[in-house]
This record gives C-alpha cells, sequence and structure tokens, in this order.
C-alpha cells in the first residue's frame, strides 16, 4: 500500500555558527567527520490529497511515548548533537501509531468515513461515502476497503470500537492493540465463502490464523511442493488425511483405489497388515489369556507362555512411529508359535484332540472339493484324459486305505 503524506514547511537549518538559507543538499559540521542533511524544499500546497492519503496511517495529535516526547521538544541526541528532522519526527509517530494499533488505524478511516449510500453521520454535516467512492480515493478495491469495513463492524458487535453511526470523519478515538487486529480481520476473499468458513473454523480449532490456512487452501500447488521437499509437513499431511479418511468415505475409497493401483504401495499394505496379524496374535494371548493351536482350538495359555508373550508385547509397543515393525513382528510371533505347538506337544489330551481336529478339518475340505466335481462336463465334451482316471483312481485307494485304519481303530478301542 502507498501511503502519502503532505510534508510540512521547515525553517532553515543550523548547524554551529553557519546558517544554512538554503537547502541545497548535504552541509559539513564544524567538526568534519559529522555531517547533517539540510531539510528538503517545501513544496507548494496541494489542492486535494493523494488517493492513497485517505488510508494513511492517523497521525496521534500528541506525541505518546519517549521517541513523540523527545521529538515535541526538539531535545538533542546525545551521541551526534543533531536536531530531529521533522519529516523524520512524523515518519515516527506514523510508526508508533502503527506499531500500537496495527489494522486499526487504517481501519478507523474506513469506519468513520464510509457509509452505504454516503448518508451524512449523525449530529454533523460531513458527508461519508461509499465503499467504492473511498476506494477509488485511495486507489485501491472496494473489496479491500469492505474488508476493512467488515473487521471493524465484529469488533463494534464485540464492544471493542464504537460503532459506524457514532464515528465522525476525522475525528479520533482510542484504537484497540495490534495484537487484536488479526482477530477481526482476514485478507482473502475466500473466507467469507462456505468453504473458507469451514476452513477457518478449522485453524482456529488448531489454535493458528485463519489466514495462514485459507492461504494454504487457496494455493496447492505450493502445498505439494512443500510435502515433497520436507517430512515434517508430509507427516502433517499425513496424519490430517488419516483423520479426515474417519469421516470421509469417499475419501477412503479414493485412498484405497490408489494403493490399490501402486503396486509398491500395495506390496507395504500387505507387508503391514501381516504385521499387524502377527502383533495382533500375541495381543490376543496377554489380554485374553488364551491361545488358538494350529488347528483352531481356542485354550487357556500356559503361564510360561504367556509371560513370554507379555514380554514381547512390551518390546513392540516401545517402538518408536518411525521404527520398523515388521520383523519385531515376526519374531514374537514365531516365538509365541513355537510355544504353542511346545504347550500342545506335552499335553497328551489336547494333543489328540488337536490331531482329531486337524483330521476333521481336512477331510471336510476334501469332501467339499470332492462334491463340486461334476460328471456333466465329462459326458457333455470331449475332456477326457487318462490321467484324471489315475489319479481317481489312487484316491479311491487312498480312502480305502483310511477306511480300512478306522474301521480297525475301532474294533481294537
Amino acid at each position: 500500500m502507498t501511503i502519502a503524506f503532505t510534508p510540512s514547511e521547515s525553517a532553515p537549518v543550523e548547524t554551529g555558527p553557519v546558517v544554512v538559507p538554503e537547502p541545497a543538499g548535504p552541509v559539513m559540521a564544524a567538526e568534519p567527520e559529522f555531517w547533517e542533511p539540510s531539510a528538503p524544499e517545501a513544496p507548494a500546497p496541494l489542492e486535494a490529497p493523494e488517493p492513497q492519503e485517505a488510508l494513511a496511517p492517523q497521525v496521534a495529535p500528541e506525541p505518546r511515548g519517549d521517541l513523540g516526547t523527545e521529538a515535541a521538544h526538539g531535545e538533542d541526541d546525545a551521541e551526534d548533537g543533531l536536531d530531529h528532522d521533522p519529516v523524520v519526527v512524523r515518519d515516527a509517530r506514523d510508526f508508533g501509531v502503527y506499531a500500537r494499533t496495527g489494522g486499526w488505524a487504517f481501519a478507523l478511516k474506513v469506519a468513520r468515513s464510509v457509509r452505504p449510500g454516503g448518508q451524512a453521520a449523525e449530529g454533523t454535516a460531513r458527508t461519508k461515502v461509499s465503499a467504492k467512492a473511498f476506494a477509488e480515493l485511495a486507489g485501491c478495491s472496494p473489496e479491500r476497503v469492505m474488508r476493512y469495513y467488515k473487521a471493524w463492524d465484529m469488533a463494534a458487535d464485540d464492544g471493542l470500537v464504537p460503532q459506524f453511526e457514532v464515528l465522525v470523519p476525522g475525528e479520533d478515538i482510542e484504537l484497540p492493540d495490534a495484537d487484536v487486529w488479526l482477530s477481526y480481520y482476514t485478507s482473502r476473499n475466500s473466507a467469507s465463502s462456505v468453504r473458507g468458513q469451514a476452513i477457518s473454523a478449522a485453524a482456529e480449532a488448531e489454535g493458528i490464523r485463519p489466514t495462514k490456512a485459507l492461504e494454504v487452501a487457496e494455493n496447492p500447488t505450493a502445498l505439494r511442493a512443500a510435502i515433497l521437499a520436507d517430512p515434517g509437513t508430509a507427516e502433517a499431511a499425513r496424519g490430517a488425511l488419516l483423520d479426515r479418511m474417519k469421516e470421509d468415505p469417499a475419501l477412503q475409497t479414493e485412498m484405497a483405489r490408489a494403493i490399490a493401483r501402486t503396486d509398491d504401495l500395495k506390496k507395504a499394505v500387505a507387508s503391514e497388515a501381516k504385521a499387524a496379524d502377527r502383533i495382533g496374535y500375541v495381543r490376543q494371548i496377554v489380554e485374553n489369556g488364551q491361545i488358538r493351536t494350529p488347528a483352531g482350538q481356542t485354550v487357556e495359555a500356559p503361564a510360561e507362555l504367556r509371560a513370554e508373550a507379555e514380554r514381547h508385547l512390551s518390546l513392540l509397543d516401545e517402538l518408536d512411529d518411525s521404527e520398523e515393525a515388521g520383523e519385531w513382528a515376526g519374531e514374537a510371533y514365531d516365538t509365541v508359535k513355537g510355544l504353542v505347538a511346545k504347550a500342545v506337544e506335552e499335553d497328551p489330551a489336547l494333543r489328540v484332540q488337536e490331531r482329531r481336529t486337524k483330521f476333521y478339518n481336512s477331510l471336510q475340505k476334501a469332501t467339499k472339493v470332492f462334491e463340486e466335481l461334476t460328471l456333466d462336463e465329462v459326458m457333455e465334451e470331449d475332456i477326457y484324459e487318462a490321467d484324471m482316471l489315475q489319479r481317481l483312481e489312487a484316491l479311491q485307494e487312498a480312502i480305502g486305505t483310511c477306511i480300512s485304519a478306522l474301521r480297525k481303530a475301532t474294533t481294537t478301542s
């Protein structure tokens, strides 16, 4: 934003015994190591203010603080012994106003000068202007003026500043601190949309300024570049996507589809799923105190086995997020699985039951497969091969042997 100021008349500058009648440039002081710039020549008064003057910082009528007091009394600088240039004094005062109030100094100019329809302020003959007219005088867009207008309106609703109706053009008031300004002002047009309001609300919930989140949302390419270049940004994006997917089924589907179509990601997912299943097997033993045998039986876990499972689980839980859990999960699973097999073999009753369960499982699978065989296709089409008959005959022989063994066991028991 361009800020225009009307320079004031400057008196001739005295440097020791030398009087400078005309400000023609730097004049050397009595001592050669010091020099002082002369006062600039005052230009002719302007008949109308520059357009940018409408948004210039409001200069306080009285200087505030040590800086303003020193400038007002014209005290000499202790180090260089020079008088303060009036232009420098004015800049310092303007800077002090903005440092204390921030955007409020500009918002006040809008609030006291802008009114829809350009109606006169209450109790005064001074007429306010529309936002469009004010923007034309300021040399900026009406949208920018309205953002300041809306910021003041929200602050007025909160009782922080006066309402527009009581403000008179040219009148100064006490302004809030600069830190409060960003709570009401947003520099982005997207903040007024439904999408922008949702982003702003999420940003406030995260404890950051809405303008930062809106800027990122309006520049996805910059976000992509940050994710690709910075591991920390990528980690933050990963966490945000996971949180978003919990409530967004469509995003879940898109992510699953993208992973399934990428071979490397598909392998990584399969590996992590395998590790998660193994960790779940160990955790189930610790939490429920039960084991699942190879045949599928669920029995109480021996104390030794449960203690070993707890030890491995504690090691897994202590892993950092950056550490690979696959190798540790595999070791824990193999160890516990071996202890389960040992527990089955050391318990005679459990061993017999385990073998009986395995036999029933195999018999059920074989029966299901054989039932799915059909002779209709063999009769309708010429698909017969000699190898088929040989395999069926071998299967028949194996079944006969199995039947004989079972009958023998039945008669001896």
